[in-house]
């Protein structure tokens, strides 16, 4: 195996790439569009859901209990209270949409309160939406605890309190998403640079000017696989970079952090890039990649924790993203820009892309055909 050889094929595929900008900036523009509108649609905290309350009571205990729903509009801003005069009237808004939940105080109430037999209030969820409907049924338990909580504390402490203690400050969503992005800006140009480019040098007989040369289908395979592997090493950089500062990373020119994440991508890239070649090198028609890139996209994106924690998915999804490469390449990039943490954190993920990477290079060698 000659290096010349592999660098000439890498010379030629790069200086290709830097003249179309325009493929450039769509391999990176796509993935940073999505890491903002995505970054700042999803995670956010839940406020201002309109909430019908229902007061069946009418007494001093049920105006305490509506107080308590005007400090929360004040305070968190979970929901804002629309007093209703009867429950069929809110459950119609309710089935409309017009609001989010319904909050009963029963008539009975003052009376349990004052009998200590448990007073109980009704929540009413939508729970179409199940994002707001865990949000206001979590706020709700919340305030009933703080309605339980005795104004006179007992001699005896008999209760047991829960300290909570956060490890790292709030992670924002756009900060959680942004591995993801990274991963999904490697994967653009692996599949528009690496897959789609190489059917189309086929299609344009390019590639003949190849096979009729001494050069080894091994050579050829490596010379392409890097320089695939260059363009997404330059484009998980950018925007590493890019929506580093936009999501507010930390620390982000660290240089120990950097060598590492220089470390992550250029693996990252290799990795992708392999898989690509593996999936198109027996592929001669121009239209298959452009029409499974969608499917890649979901069979490789989703399942990868990017978006969701992998802890919630069904046992079968739970296997794609075993042997899913942008599972380990999220998990490291997490790591190291998130957690903060070092070589500990991305070794076993390094040492599973570059045996994926080995397995494709070794089944796309295998079977590349050298015959025009």
């Amino acid at each position: 195996m000659k290096f010349y050889r592999m660098w000439a094929l890498v010379e030629r595929d790069l200086r290709k790439f830097f003249r179309s900008p325009a493929l450039m900036m769509a391999s990176m523009i796509f993935p940073l569009v999505q890491l903002i509108v995505l970054g700042y649609a999803f995670g956010g905290k839940i406020t201002n859901v309109n909430v019908g309350v229902v007061d069946l009571d009418h007494t001093a205990e049920s105006w305490r209990v509506r107080e308590g729903f005007a400090g929360i509009a004040t305070g968190p801003k979970m929901f804002h209270a629309l007093p209703y005069d009867s429950m069929p009237e809110a459950l119609n808004d309710l089935h409309a949409g017009v609001i989010g939940a319904v909050i009963e105080i029963p008539e009975n109430f003052s009376r349990r309160t004052y009998a200590n037999d448990r007073p109980r209030l009704a929540l009413i969820v939508d729970n179409t939406d199940q994002f707001v409907s865990s949000s206001l049924e979590a706020e709700m338990q919340s305030f009933v605890e703080q309605l339980n909580t005795p104004s006179v504390t007992p001699r005896l402490a008999g209760n047991v309190a829960l300290d909570v203690v956060e490890v790292y400050p709030y992670i924002p969503y756009v900060k959680y998403l942004l591995p993801g992005t990274i991963s999904m800006a490697i994967f653009i140009v692996a599949m528009i640079g690496g897959g789609i480019t190489f059917i189309d040098d086929k299609a344009r007989g390019l590639h003949e000017g190849y096979l009729v040369t001494p050069i080894q289908k091994s050579e050829l395979v490596m010379g392409l696989n890097l320089a695939g592997t260059a363009k997404g090493l330059m484009a998980g950089l950018v925007l590493t970079f890019i929506g580093g500062l936009i999501a507010g990373i930390p620390r982000l020119w660290d240089p120990v952090r950097l060598f590492y994440l220089i470390i992550v991508v250029a693996i990252a890239s290799l990795t992708m890039i392999s898989f690509m070649f593996l999936v198109m090198v027996r592929v001669d028609d121009p239209l298959v990649p452009r029409a499974i890139f969608g499917v890649l996209n979901t069979l490789l994106f989703f399942p990868s924790g990017a978006i969701y924690p992998t802890q919630g998915f069904p046992i079968w999804l739970k296997w794609i993203s075993v042997v899913d490469p942008f599972t380990y390449t999220v998990h490291a990039l997490r790591n190291l820009l998130l957690r903060g943490s070092g070589i500990e954190g991305i070794y076993r993920d390094v040492l599973i892309l570059m045996g994926i990477s080995a397995l494709m290079i070794t089944g796309s060698i295998a079977l590349f055909k050298r015959q025009i």
